[in-house]
């Protein structure tokens, strides 16, 4: 089992990005190295992996790198069906009020929709309700856990692990992410996972 190391200017990309990290330890991080710290899990663990990569702090010179082209206000502006997509889209209250209008009272944000509007763009609004819809309805019909974020990894694991062993307690778990996010790689929940603490379960010491 490899030992996490230690998160300090000298730690590897390769080696950040292969073991969990609590959002408080990466907070402290960007504030020893002068880094904001302001934005949520997965903006602050981006933001270290790039100065890693980069040794760069100046975050506004690689925002000017990567602006987009589009200047459409999605704030503001009037929207329709015909409404393009562009490459400086963001959900809004604006555009929740369209989707509304369009869809019901019932709509929401939800991740696979918003995945979809991020990598469809130069599609219309008229097709992201279709979209949305289609999501509904699958999401409705399929038998399959809801998906959690990449940023709640511990509640995946616990999810998962529930599922697996039903007759286990909550605490067999918790004691079982503990080991997993000390490791290196993911922390997906597998049932070889259960091989950390074969011996305890053999004695009964655990349920």
């Amino acid at each position: 089992m490899d030992q996490r190391p230690d998160l300090n200017k000298k730690i590897s990309t390769k080696d950040f990005t292969e073991f969990y990290w609590l959002k408080s330890e990466l907070v402290e991080f960007c504030v020893k190295v002068g880094l904001r710290t302001t934005g949520s899990k997965l903006e602050v663990t981006e933001r270290i992996e790039t100065y890693l990569d980069t040794g760069n702090k100046d975050e506004k010179r690689l925002k000017d790198e990567s602006k987009s082209e589009s200047k459409f206000d999605w704030k503001n502006s009037d929207l329709s069906l015909n409404t393009i997509i562009t490459d400086n889209y963001i959900n809004t209250e604006n555009v929740r009020s369209f989707f509304k209008k369009q869809i019901g009272i019932h709509f929401k944000f939800n991740v696979k929709f918003m995945k979809w509007m991020k990598a469809n763009r130069g599609k219309t609004l008229g097709m992201a309700v279709e979209e949305w819809k289609r999501i509904d309805t699958e999401k409705k019909t399929e038998t399959q856990p809801k998906e959690i974020a990449p940023q709640f990894e511990y509640n995946r694991f616990i999810r998962d692990f529930l599922a697996d062993n039903p007759n286990m307690e909550r605490a067999t778990g918790i004691k079982l992410w503990k080991i997993k996010k000390s490791m290196r790689g993911d922390n997906v929940y597998t049932r070889e996972d259960l091989n950390w603490i074969s011996d305890e379960l053999k004695e009964g010491k655990l349920l």
